[in-house]
């Protein structure tokens, strides 16, 4: 069995929903390893001074755990019931 981390992430472009999703699920695979499903949870667009349409995509991004040890150090989480020096 595995273990897998949802996150919710916001892609932004000037092109598109899709760009935009891509950016998203791009940028996070230079600092995450096993990405494995991408689900667009919400898409809107923000007008920017001078009529510019920025197309933002919110979307569910999982990827596997290897190690939870591992993952919580990343956080900056202690093991349970550690005491501090």
């Amino acid at each position: 069995m595995s273990t897998y981390k949802v996150i919710e992430l916001v892609g932004s472009s000037y092109v598109s929903w899709t760009d935009a999703a891509k950016q998203a699920v791009e940028t996070a695979a230079k600092t995450l390893r096993d990405l494995r499903v991408a689900e667009v949870t919400r898409m809107d667009m923000r007008m920017e001074e001078g009529g510019k349409i920025v197309y933002r995509a919110r979307l569910k991004l999982s990827f596997k755990v290897h190690s939870l040890e591992k993952f919580a150090e990343t956080l900056g989480a202690k093991p349970y019931a550690q005491e501090e020096d």
